[in-house]
């Protein structure tokens, strides 16, 4: 019997549902153990999010905002789908500008993650700015309120599940970990 690599295959796959949201296939897949199966997978656009730092580096700007799907409230960075045409930097700064009315004095790319890798794919990309200019009212008007939100503040929002949205842990923890001296690598050059 030939060892396998691991990897799963997709012998095809058909289309059960399509939006401009969220696209569901049936995936006929042959796993690494040779078992062939259905599975599903879920497709959605990639976003991209930044962790906004205030000049004194002190204070980071969140949303606090309702979310029906979940019925939760929780605190949230801006950020929003990337639109055709963006790249995810372009995106960032974007969705800044219209949900808080702040454009970054300077914007770097943090992270690149899948939410959910099993059974979904839609890339996030984080971004971080230090600094933010006030140059226009919020345009986004269903986005919550955003707030200067002490980044001292931020490891009990976290623990407390005043935090949820992924995004916005993973480019928060990331950068309380960069605060305590953690020597992070600089994240892979984006695909494609």
């Amino acid at each position: 019997m030939e060892e396998s690599d691991g990897t799963w295959h997709v012998v095809g796959s058909r289309p059960i549902y399509e939006n401009r949201w969220i696209t569901v296939e049936m995936a006929d897949i042959v796993l690494p153990s040779g078992e062939r199966q259905e599975h599903h997978t879920v497709t959605m656009p990639s976003a991209a999010m930044t962790v906004v730092f205030n000049d004194d580096d002190d204070a980071v700007l969140l949303s606090r905002r309702h979310r029906f799907v979940p019925d939760v409230w929780n605190w949230e960075l801006p950020g929003g789908i990337v639109d055709g045409g963006e790249t995810p930097a372009e995106t960032a700064v974007r969705e800044v500008i219209e949900e808080t009315g702040y454009r970054p004095r300077s914007i770097a790319r943090i992270a690149n993650f899948e939410p959910m890798i099993g059974m979904v794919t839609s890339p996030h990309h984080v971004y971080v700015a230090h600094g933010a200019e006030r140059v226009q009212e919020p345009t986004e008007r269903d986005e919550g309120r955003f707030e200067w939100v002490p980044i001292d503040k931020v490891p009990q929002l976290i623990a407390s599940g005043e935090i949820r949205n992924s995004g916005t842990l993973v480019g928060l923890l990331y950068c309380l970990a960069l605060r305590s001296g953690q020597d992070l690598p600089e994240p892979p050059p984006l695909p494609g």
